[in-house]
């Protein structure tokens, strides 16, 4: 296919670092710049000596300059090139989550090619956060996309809402606004908070105010890990945030648990669930 987009050519170090599966190429690492690329753009990526090692979002306000979103040279990056990622990413966590799909992250950024990109499935509230210009600018397309996809499959989509209050995003040259995205019938507002429930266990999640998108929802099997090991042990947890890892370690057999943090309404909450005598 003849390649239409503006290009980047790297260093040998960026090279090696690419053809190790590397997903960024930072600005010290570009020799040259062709076709006069805008923040987010897509840009194709060619070593010193002409070869094709992928295509990127650009953002030259970002030292990570590039990054990678494919390397295959066949790839168009029309509509139906990310409505294909977005389905392969749900069907993904369809079949890895099982019954904890109703609770999981759903987009996870470089590991489903959508660079920066989170979105966390709470129930029927999708809360996603967006931390690169070339997501950003695709966004409505994606978010509706991803919608569409989700009911298809029978799941409810009640609301969708878009944390950016993010300080990176100044760094990569946009504002922090927070608000709801309201494609797809969805309303402007919806209630702050949301139950979830997580291997077994139910808790409260604020994806208005919460920290990230709410609730840290790539850590759900390491919190089952530490069930597991904890019986009979002293758990110091830090940075409890709303003592997910502390509960876990209690309900595992933990003698005594210690949960920490700075937010004294993160301790409120916490402290919640937790009915156990031998719980700090």
């Amino acid at each position: 296919m003849a390649r239409t987009f503006p290009s980047v050519t790297v260093t040998k170090r960026a090279e090696e670092s690419l053809r190790g599966g590397h997903p960024w190429v930072w600005g010290t690492e570009i020799t040259a710049t062709a076709g006069a690329p805008a923040g987010g753009d897509l840009v194709d990526v060619y070593t010193g000596g002409g070869k094709y090692m992928g295509t990127g979002f650009y953002n030259a306000a970002s030292k990570i300059t590039v990054r990678l979103v494919s390397r295959n040279a066949n790839d168009r990056f029309d509509d139906a090139f990310w409505e294909r990622r977005l389905r392969y990413a749900v069907d993904y966590r369809r079949t890895v989550m099982g019954a904890d799909f109703s609770a999981c992250r759903l987009i996870f950024g470089e590991a489903d090619c959508f660079p920066g990109w989170t979105v966390d499935r709470f129930g029927s509230v999708l809360v996603t956060q967006i931390l690169t210009l070339g997501i950003e600018r695709r966004r409505d397309f994606l978010l509706s996309c991803l919608v569409r996809i989700l009911r298809e499959g029978g799941d409810t989509v009640d609301a969708v809402y878009v944390r950016g209050d993010h300080a990176i995003r100044e760094l990569e040259g946009m504002r922090e606004e927070s608000g709801f995205f309201t494609g797809e019938g969805l309303p402007d507002t919806a209630p702050g908070d949301v139950e979830i429930t997580e291997n077994g266990i139910r808790y409260r999640v604020d994806y208005l105010a919460g920290q990230k998108t709410g609730f840290f929802l790539d850590q759900k099997y390491n919190r089952l890990a530490v069930r597991r090991l904890a019986r009979g042990k002293r758990v110091l947890d830090c940075f409890t945030h709303t003592g997910s890892f502390a509960l876990n370690a209690a309900l595992g057999g933990a003698e005594h648990v210690t949960a920490v943090d700075i937010s004294p309404e993160m301790i409120r909450i916490a402290r919640e669930k937790f009915p156990q005598e031998n719980v700090q």
